[in-house]
């Protein structure tokens, strides 16, 4: 179950990536990691830096998968930015916080979701 569970992540998260490439992003960072948490995406364009979180579900059975993304997990978020930011050479004019909605395959992405 737990390995079907992280497949259906990788897929999204391809599928998040692919679009954002498609748009004229650059993908920086794929499951970046650090003691704090992961970031699922960061891509650029110009001077953009986008932090993405992407959430999978194969129904809503248990509510959308943008509603997974609380209040906390968007505090967890901006820290995980910082971590980022400090150990990258990259310098943004401007910062943002999408998230990606992946249900039974299709995408909703919420650009500056928070």
């Amino acid at each position: 179950m737990v390995h079907r569970r992280q497949q259906l992540g990788a897929e999204g998260e391809a599928l998040v990536a692919r679009h954002y490439e498609s748009q004229g992003y650059t993908v920086l960072d794929r499951n970046w990691r650090c003691r704090d948490g992961e970031l699922d995406l960061v891509v650029c364009k110009g001077g953009t830096l986008v932090l993405c979180e992407v959430k999978t579900r194969t129904s809503a059975a248990f509510g959308t998968p943008a509603e997974a993304v609380t209040t906390v997990k968007q505090r967890k978020l901006r820290l995980l930015a910082r971590r980022w930011l400090a150990q990258s050479r990259f310098r943004p004019n401007e910062i943002r916080f999408d998230v990606a909605a992946v249900l039974a395959g299709e995408l909703d992405l919420i650009e500056n979701a928070f």
